[in-house]
């Protein structure tokens, strides 16, 4: 039954993709490109409603064994409406972080998904309380939209957002969560559905509508398999989603450096930066790939390890991020502290 729920899911996003591709040109959903952007054609967007539908089919037929199958739909439905309104008539940011609000509410109130404590490693327990909600709103909004920053080149975000689903859905696997393992492996199977026409040089773009439902899907699986969990366990989902978390944290850094507005957009991205550096579009991509699936990996070491051992891979995680940085000028061509280091010592 999961596997048709795997098959399903990716035939139905293959199939649906190339009728989104003319709708979307039909209503004129369409990506003009400007200063910010790669692709130099007008592209259709709106190819997230495919992914949407591909996974809505998939669920609606194979029908898992969960309770939290209405509040996933409602909240990703309100999600994929935001999207899709943004790609037509590219609304506010305020507006979009509306629909993002309303769809995080939804999903709390309705399936009752949230944090609401953790376990401390040496003993005891933190109780959100009252900040039960915010902080899983918090949670929720922030992955949405670190999702939606990394959607800059063809296949990025459905690649990564796959690779992101597939370890979730090991994770869980491992935890004995066979729910969270099939909703999260048949939204990747719908992705990559997707992907077969958005990897360079792509017929389609996923738009907001797909980077804001698979970024919300994501948050949402995340809660699922790692909630109410240890602080050591809190740590792997962030793991998980090291790509678009890192590159959303030196955005933020990088604009409060240069005195500019949280959500001004730039070209200084992880992806922006690896094509300046001389890589192509597609080694980009791959590169970008490569790195989310170390995350990937050092995720799953991470929940195997003592405790002295998971210090040790987050050590190294943050030394490997420290590196990338600096290595591409993620926060500017002058700053490389530890690699001004390195060099001083083995002259």
């Amino acid at each position: 039954m999961a596997l048709l729920g795997l098959v399903i899911a990716f035939v139905a996003s293959f199939v649906l993709t190339p009728f989104v591709k003319k709708f979307a040109i039909a209503i004129g959903a369409t990506d003009k490109p400007d200063h910010r952007k790669v692709h130099t054609r007008i592209m259709p967007r709106l190819g997230g409603l495919a992914i949407y539908l591909g996974f809505v089919i998939s669920v609606l037929i194979i029908r898992p064994e969960g309770v939290y199958d209405w509040a996933i739909f409602l909240g990703g439905t309100i999600i994929i409406i935001t999207g899709m309104v943004d790609d037509l008539f590219q609304i506010s940011p305020k507006l979009k972080l509306l629909g993002q609000f309303g769809a995080a509410l939804a999903v709390i109130i309705a399936g009752d998904i949230q944090v609401n404590y953790i376990n401390l490693p040496f003993g005891g327990t933190i109780e959100f309380g009252i900040f039960a909600i915010p902080l899983t709103v918090l949670w929720i909004i922030g992955i949405t939209n670190a999702v939606n920053l990394i959607d800059g080149l063809d296949g990025l975000a459905a690649g990564v957002s796959t690779i992101a689903l597939l370890t979730i859905a090991g994770m869980a696997a491992i935890m004995g969560d066979l729910y969270v393992t099939l909703m999260a492996s048949i939204l990747a199977a719908s992705a990559i559905g997707f992907l077969y026409y958005n990897f360079h040089p792509a017929k389609i773009f996923m738009g907001d509508t797909g980077s804001l439902f698979l970024g919300f899907m994501i948050s949402v699986f995340a809660l699922l398999g790692f909630k109410n969990v240890t602080v050591i366990s809190l740590v792997i989902p962030i793991l998980i989603l090291g790509v678009p978390i890192s590159d959303t944290f030196f955005a933020i850094v990088r604009r409060v450096l240069n005195k500019q507005p949280i959500s001004a957009p730039d070209k200084s991205h992880l992806h922006h930066c690896l094509l300046n550096s001389g890589f192509s579009h597609k080694e980009t991509v791959l590169i970008i790939y490569g790195i989310a699936i170390m995350f990937s990996l050092s995720a799953f070491v991470f929940s195997q390890s003592t405790l002295w051992g998971a210090i040790i891979v987050i050590m190294l995680t943050l030394l490997f991020i420290e590196f990338v940085v600096e290595s591409i000028g993620l926060l500017g061509k002058d700053y490389k502290p530890i690699l001004r280091f390195v060099r001083s010592i083995s002259k």
